[in-house]
């Protein structure tokens, strides 16, 4: 039988679902919700171009790795296997990095002796943990506002989660993730097991979940403002000077280039 071709429409809802799956390791965003995917070509025979670009030309090389290769990953997962060219542009190691993930290469092949003793694994870790208390803190507080006593929320099982229901907000967001990342830490988790552990994979006592979810709100604010802050930095790194309903922005102020006003006639 002869395979029947993929529409182009087909394979960009393919592609786009998965880039959307690669996160920013360090504020567990997409990538695509970022920004930081700039341009996204299908060519007439299938392959692929991406441009990429993170806020600052000194974005952490091993952060920039984490990514790319985050995409990388995404591009061979594609069902019909494309040709594929990922550019990141304006990185002090952009060079280094874009030939690294053409070849297929490791973050220590790529940076040699400038790698150190930086041990990648451990970096995913720690941005793994970090995700998995912010989407947790998110249902948490979702049931919570549904009036579920603490008694009841940490003494749900993961089928008891599955069942539970959000309208709309952080909570509906974050707990398909969350359960993401739950079985992602522990994968052979079965419908009668506790949903609501901690990272270390410890019940969490009733009367210690206030406390709790103290923890679990700092780990919040700080990817919160780490994200407000990359975001700030590329809307203000790459933004041309606009000028909305006459009125200067802020960035114009930032770089000294307010027009000046009009005389009245």
């Amino acid at each position: 039988m002869t395979p029947v071709r993929m529409s182009a429409a087909r394979r960009s809802e393919e592609l786009w679902r998965r880039l959307e799956q690669v996160n920013d390791p360090e504020l567990d965003e997409p990538v695509t919700a970022m920004g930081f995917v700039e341009r996204v070509l299908i060519k007439l025979d299938g392959s692929v171009e991406i441009d990429f670009r993170l806020p600052t030309y000194w974005c952490s090389p091993n952060f920039a790795f984490l990514m790319l290769d985050g995409v990388r990953q995404a591009l061979d997962s594609l069902s019909w296997s494309p040709a594929y060219r990922v550019t990141l542009h304006d990185h002090m190691f952009a060079e280094e990095v874009n030939r690294g993930i053409a070849e297929g290469k490791a973050f220590g092949e790529i940076f040699g002796e400038l790698a150190g003793d930086q041990d990648l694994e451990s970096l995913r870790a720690i941005f793994r943990a970090k995700a998995f208390k912010r989407r947790q803190e998110a249902v948490l507080l979702g049931l919570r506002q549904q009036g579920l006593t603490d008694g009841e929320i940490v003494g749900m099982d993961l089928s008891e989660l599955d069942a539970a229901g959000f309208d709309a907000g952080e909570a509906a967001k974050q707990k398909p993730r969350y359960r993401e990342a739950l079985l992602g830490r522990w994968p052979d988790r079965r419908p009668d097991d506790a949903a609501f552990v901690t990272w270390e994979g410890d019940r969490i006592p009733v009367d210690a979940l206030g406390a709790y979810l103290a923890d679990l709100r700092s780990v919040r604010i700080n990817m919160e403002f780490n994200g407000a802050l990359c975001r700030g930095l590329k809307h203000t790194r790459y933004k041309e000077m606009d000028v909305i309903d006459g009125e200067p922005t802020l960035v114009d102020f930032i770089m000294d280039r307010v027009p000046a006003p009009a005389h009245a006639t």
